[in-house]
Parts: structure tokens; sequence; C-alpha cells
């Protein structure tokens, strides 16, 4: 399969060329604190600026709700950008009005600005696809072309990833070119032994991807949250946990298809468990098959794998050829519960093939618990569109750029 890419719009200098980028990252106290989609970002904007094109990067931030709103505005973006460009980074207040006009206006070839945060325009998220294309034409009218390198938003029909794609010439940054080729190295014939790892909070939200690939993968991993919703499928108490009812039949089919087709589904043997959800909360460790017999009894929540299963998810791991991994083995935030997060993110470092972290939460945990991310084959930036890619379906985001 194959992308249009930047070369295929031609000559670029002078010319003003949109970036869709997705540069919704963590911010607090007006600064940036994970530039790590910033960052991934620069391949391609640092490509075109050589080529002397006048740069326009548009992105989200958070869930503003279709009007303007301090907490989510891209200025702080705007700032880092510009300390890792080392370079004048302009910016507009706005997202197609009279600030974005006199900002793009004012870009000499080689310059860069980036617009105000596109979700202040309902119509960038909008259901009805004659406002996307409205707010898509107020869009285009700002730009000569499209470049679309915001991978973690490809999995959403939105005004600034669709229709501006079919408005204007577009085109594949770097960002998507290289998640897309990794995303199809783990789908079509990864090498072996191939090892999925999947944590996170819920099963429901790991569903596609698991009957996706259980007929793909040598060994899958559990963690996280959803750990105890297959813990409970066989039959075991798990206390206060987070469960999810309505999914214990669904798992149970997973764990037969998985007998069948000769896949080794590991489960914690062991899980840290605690009186109630808190860093300083006191835990023990308990067998997997115990989990009521701590002091907490039916009321402790399980919070994270325990060490045994940690070191066997690990030796899991650093003997795979091919590993991807999407959600954090239990709640990294607090130091007492990130143990399980730490020895895979560990683990991964050490395969000697194709390590990739999935994005989202993942992603987060690994730099939370100080690993660079070179220190991965991969690190995805975006979460629910490499789950849905891996589940098989179809990313309007990818499509419209020529992926079929």
């Amino acid at each position: 399969m194959s992308l249009r890419t930047i070369d295929s719009l031609g000559e670029l200098a002078g010319r003003r060329v949109i970036v869709r980028c997705d540069l919704n990252v963590p911010i607090k106290d007006g600064a940036v604190t994970d530039d790590g989609r910033i960052r991934a970002s620069l391949p391609t904007l640092n490509a075109l600026l050589h080529r002397g094109a006048r740069v326009i990067v548009v992105s989200h931030l958070g869930r503003p709700e279709g009007a303007p709103d301090a907490r989510y505005s891209l200025k702080p973006v705007a700032q880092r950008l510009s300390e890792l460009l080392g370079a004048p980074v302009a910016f507009a207040g706005d997202t197609v009005g009279d600030s974005a006009a006199e900002t793009v206006a004012g870009l000499e070839d080689g310059g860069i600005a980036v617009l105000e945060n596109l979700r202040f325009n309902p119509g960038e998220t909008s259901k009805d696809a004659a406002e996307r294309q409205a707010f898509a034409d107020r869009l285009a009218g700002l730009g000569d072309v499209l470049v679309s390198d915001g991978f973690g938003v490809v999995h959403r029909k939105q005004a600034s990833v669709y229709e501006l794609a079919t408005t204007v010439p577009s085109a594949a940054g770097s960002l998507i070119a290289t998640e897309t080729d990794v995303l199809e190295r783990l789908t079509e014939k990864p090498e072996r032994p191939y090892t999925v790892v999947l944590g996170g909070s819920k099963v429901s939200d790991k569903l596609g991807v698991i009957a996706h690939l259980l007929p793909r993968v040598d060994r899958l991993l559990i963690g996280g949250g959803m750990l105890f919703t297959f813990l409970k499928a066989q039959g075991h108490a798990v206390g206060a946990s987070l469960l999810e009812e309505d999914q214990l039949e669904t798992v149970r089919g997973y764990l037969a298809e998985a007998e069948e087709r000769g896949v080794d589904i590991v489960l914690p043997t062991d899980v840290v468990v605690a009186e109630r959800f808190a860093a300083d909360a006191p835990h023990v460790v308990l067998a997997a098959d115990a989990l009521e017999s701590g002091p907490a009894g039916a009321s402790g929540i399980g919070l994270d794998i325990g060490p045994e299963t940690a070191a066997r998810f690990a030796d899991a791991v650093a003997s795979s050829t091919t590993v991807f991994w999407n959600g954090p083995m239990g709640v990294f935030e607090f130091p007492a519960f990130a143990g399980g997060t730490r020895a895979v993110a560990e683990a991964l470092t050490k395969v000697s093939g194709l390590g990739v972290v999935g994005g989202g939460d993942s992603a987060a945990a690994v730099r939370a618990l100080g690993f660079d991310d070179d220190d991965f084959g991969h690190v995805s930036t975006g979460g629910g569109a490499s789950l849905e890619f891996l589940e098989g379906k179809k990313l309007p985001g990818l499509e419209v750029l020529g992926w079929a």
C-alpha cells in the first residue's frame, strides 16, 4: 500500500503549505510537559522549511467543544516548537479569522506559523459533512497545499483531516509514512516470535485488536485493569478491582480461540493489591487466584501486576523479535504501582527486532518513567489510530491520501 508523498506536490518554495500536525500535548501552568508529539513533527516541518515553503501548522488540543477556551490554547505549543526548531514561530490568535489571515500573509519563504486550536471552531469536529466542508474551505483559503502529518487523528473524519485533503492538493508527511510502515510490519508477515502486550483499563477498548491479532501473534500478554476481566472469566474473585461484567463471555471466547490456535495468552500470576486508589495506599502482593485473601479482602483494588508476573512478562518481551505494546501494566502515575510498566518498558528496549510502544498512555508512561523515545524501535504518536489500524479498520485520514 502507498500514500501520496510530499514530492507529488511539486515545487514548494514560496508556496503556502498547511501542515496538519497532532500537537495535542499535555500542558500545565502554561508549559508543555511532554513534547514527544511536537518532536515527532519536526522532520516534516524541517524538510518543508528547508525547501523554502511558507509553513502553516494547524492542530487541535484537548476538547474545547467548538469555542475558544484559554485552557486549550496552542500558544505554549508554538513557543515550544520555536525552541525545538531554533527559529521564530509566528502565532495566530484565531483559526480562520483576521489574525490567521494577517499571520499567514506575513510569512516569508522558509517561515513558519501556528494557528490557534482548530477545535475552537465547531466545524472541525461537526457530524454534519456540510459544516466540516465549510470550515475546510476557509482553511483552504489560507494555503495552497496540505501536508497531512497528524497520525493521531487519521482515524477521525474531521475537517482538517478529511475534507481539507479533498479540497486542496494533499500528501502525507514523513511521520504518517513512518507510522503506517511500522504498523504494516506488525500486521503483514511480522518476524517471529511475535508478542503483543495489552494493558490499560478496559477490555472493551481492545476487543477489536485482540480479535484481529489472535491469528497473527505467538503470545498475548494481558496486564493493566483489563486483566481482572480475564481473571474473572477464569472463575477467580477480583475484589473491588476494575471489572467489565458484560465482556466476560467475549473474553472466554478469546481464551478458547487462543487455545485452538496455539496462541499463548499469558495472564498475571500475582497482583499488587491496595486498600484504596491512592499513591500512598497500603498494599500487598497476592497470588492472582487469591486476590481477596489480603488485609483489604473483597474491597482490595488491584493496581499493578506483581513482581513475579513483571519478570515473566519481561522475559517474554525481551526474547521476542517483534513486540507491540499498548496500555500500561498498572497505575504508573503512582510510583508504588509503576513496577510492572517499568519492567515491560525496560524489556522492550532489549528487543532485537522491532519493539513498538503503541502511543497514548503507553508513550506517556515510558517518558514519565524516564525512558527516551530513542530507546525503542518506534514510539507511536497515535494510540487510538494505531489500535484501529491493527484492528483492520479503514482510516479516513489515510484513505484520503491514497491508502487503499
